[in-house]
C-alpha cells in the first residue's frame, strides 16, 4: 500500500493522536471512497471555529462515544471536512492547518496559496 501524500507532495504526517483524528481514526488525514465528507485538512481547532461549525449544525465539542468522538476544545488536532474549513474561512473564522498533515486531496476544494496563509508548519515548510 503506497503512502498517502500531503499538500506539499511529501509523505502524509500524522495529524493527531489524542484525540486520535482522521476518518479511520488512525491519526492521520488519509481519505477514501467511503469518506463522504472529505476529512483532509489537519487544522488546529479554535474557540471561534468551534462556535462557527456549531452554528451551523455540526457541534464539534459534545462528545459521541458510539462514534469514537471525544468532543473538541480550542488547541486539538482534528482532521476536519474540506468543505467545512473553506466555509469557515470564507466566514473569516478558519482555523489554523499543518500543512504536513494535510492530504493531497484539499487542493481539489482549497488552493494551495489559501492553505499557506493559514499554515501553522510554515518555518518546516521553509526549511
Amino acid at each position: 500500500m503506497t503512502r498517502s501524500k500531503n499538500v506539499l507532495g511529501q509523505p502524509l504526517e500524522p495529524c493527531c493522536f489524542s484525540p486520535r483524528t482522521g476518518f479511520y481514526r488512525d491519526g492521520f488525514c488519509n481519505t477514501g471512497l467511503e469518506d463522504f465528507g472529505s476529512h483532509v485538512i489537519c487544522a488546529e481547532i479554535t474557540a471561534e471555529f468551534l462556535e462557527f461549525t456549531r452554528s451551523q449544525g455540526n457541534d464539534l465539542s459534545t462528545p459521541v462515544p458510539e462514534y469514537h468522538f471525544p468532543g473538541l476544545k480550542p488547541g486539538d488536532r482534528w482532521c476536519l471536512c474540506a468543505l467545512r474549513w473553506k466555509e469557515a474561512r470564507d466566514a473569516g473564522c478558519a482555523p489554523p492547518v499543518l500543512l504536513a498533515s494535510t492530504h493531497e486531496n484539499t487542493l481539489q476544494v482549497v488552493p494551495l496559496e489559501v492553505l499557506q496563509d493559514h499554515a501553522l508548519d510554515v518555518e518546516e515548510r521553509s526549511s
